[in-house]
């Protein structure tokens, strides 16, 4: 099932499984998301939780017990609820049940609002702890942008100047090769050499906003304030990049395990809630 929230300027459409953002366009019915072409990738902008990337062994420990988890978690591949739809916003929620407590045993309210503001779509995230316990949890956003024309025709504009600290990734956990990445008048030129080795994982960085360029013109930007993290990834000849807001990554190699210890790991205590957004603006 899908649902549609529109205004002057925007259409966005969200698929009730995962919640995700599946299209959105302009007035000029314009499309920005990736289109979900499963020769590249099938999906279009899934929510990761409450992991982001890949655990060592796809295995945590929580208590002294072992729970599995795959790569970016399980909220992507679940049917969530319409609960709130208004004029200009839409919420969903995914609520934990007993298929989700046997890999992720807390009692949660996961909820993501999409509301159209103007030229920006704002996408919130609240994680409503329901449990008796604290809850240790990661989330993010992995949106991908349609680009259209030649890969090599497209930048990213950061909105600091800084060079980039970049961590490599060894069988899919974030190893101890770093490399930097420096930047011409704070722009990342697009090439796909960049991401031979998968994704760039940017741990810290002073940017807070990431607008996307083709040949010079600006097309989009992302503004990512309230997230400490960040990935950059395309696959090889795919005509779309994603820009990836995180709070957590994946392991590293030398992970032990424990997900209250794992490296960039969130919390909210009992009966708390813990809310973070960002917002992409078509220009």
């Amino acid at each position: 099932m899908k649902t549609e929230l529109k205004n002057s300027h925007l259409t966005a459409t969200i698929n009730h499984k995962g919640a995700e953002l599946i299209s959105l366009k302009n007035a000029n019915h314009k499309e920005y998301i990736w289109d979900g072409n499963p020769d590249y990738w099938g999906k279009h902008s899934p929510i990761l939780f409450p992991i982001v990337g890949t655990l060592k062994n796809n295995t945590y420990t929580h208590n002294g017990n072992s729970y599995h988890l795959p790569r970016h978690g399980f909220a992507r591949d679940m049917s969530f609820e319409l609960i709130e739809q208004t004029t200009n916003s839409i919420t969903f929620s995914l609520a934990s049940s007993y298929e989700t407590k046997l890999v992720y045993p807390f009692d949660f309210d996961l909820q993501i609002k999409y509301t159209l503001e103007e030229k920006k779509l704002v996408i919130g995230y609240k994680i409503i702890n329901k449990d008796v316990v604290t809850i240790p949890f990661s989330i993010g956003a992995h949106p991908a942008f349609a680009l259209p024309k030649n890969f090599e025709d497209y930048n990213l504009l950061f909105d600091k100047t800084e060079d980039l600290t970049v961590y490599t990734l060894e069988n899919d956990l974030i190893s101890d090769t770093v490399f930097t990445l420096e930047m011409d008048k704070n722009k990342l030129p697009l090439s796909y050499p960049l991401f031979e080795n998968d994704a760039l994982i940017i741990k810290k960085l002073q940017s807070k906003s990431i607008t996307v360029l083709e040949n010079e013109t600006p097309l989009l930007k992302v503004q990512f304030d309230d997230f400490k993290n960040l990935g950059l990834w395309t696959k090889n000849n795919a005509p779309f990049i994603c820009i990836e807001p995180w709070l957590g990554y994946s392991d590293t190699i030398h992970s032990k395990g424990i997900i209250e210890d794992k490296e960039g790991i969130q919390s909210v205590e009992t009966k708390n809630s813990f809310d973070c957004s960002f917002y992409i603006e078509i220009l």
